[in-house]
This record gives C-alpha cells, structure tokens and sequence, in this order.
C-alpha cells in the first residue's frame, strides 16, 4: 500500500475508535450516574445531567484519544508510512 492508502486507512480507523470511545465513555458515565447520583439528586439537577454526562463524554474521548494517538506517534515513524493531509506552503517553497 501507499502512503495516500495509508493516510486514508488511518483517518478511518481513528474516527472509529474515537467514536467508540465516546460511546463507551457515555455509557460509562451513564451507569455511574444511574447506581450513585441519581437518588441523591433533586429533580432539577437531573435535568442537567444528560447534557453534562454528553459533554464529560466528549471531553474524555478527546483526551484518550490525544494519548493513544500521540503514543502511536512515537511509536511509528509517521513520515515513512502516512501522507500529509495539508501540504505546507513553506515546505512546498523549499523544495521539500
């Protein structure tokens, strides 16, 4: 395979498992909500839990992910096997 093919495959995987992380970052979140702070909480404040319990998600996906794929970095050497999605203007204008 190429470097495109590479890039292409790479971009793919990694919006899978972020996706995958958030949902099973949701659900996480979501049982401990239901098993210990949904009966100690008035009905006013369960309001706002879903959309805290999303956000949290979110929030949690991003920083796994910034972990794993900065692991992965150091891991492989990604100017061997990946193709750069934007091309830098200064990388183009000296030749490189």
């Amino acid at each position: 395979m190429n470097k495109k093919v590479n890039t292409i495959l790479f971009i793919l995987g990694a919006t899978v498992f972020n996706i995958m992380i958030t949902v099973l970052s949701f659900f996480l979140l979501l049982v401990l909500y239901a098993k210990f702070f949904m009966k100690i909480l008035p009905q006013g404040a369960q309001a706002w839990s879903f959309p805290l319990i999303f956000i949290s998600s979110l929030v949690i996906s991003f920083f796994v992910y910034k972990v794993v794929l900065g692991f992965l970095m150091k891991k492989v050497d990604v100017e061997k096997y990946f193709d750069p999605i934007i091309n830098s203007r200064y990388r183009q204008k000296r030749g490189e």
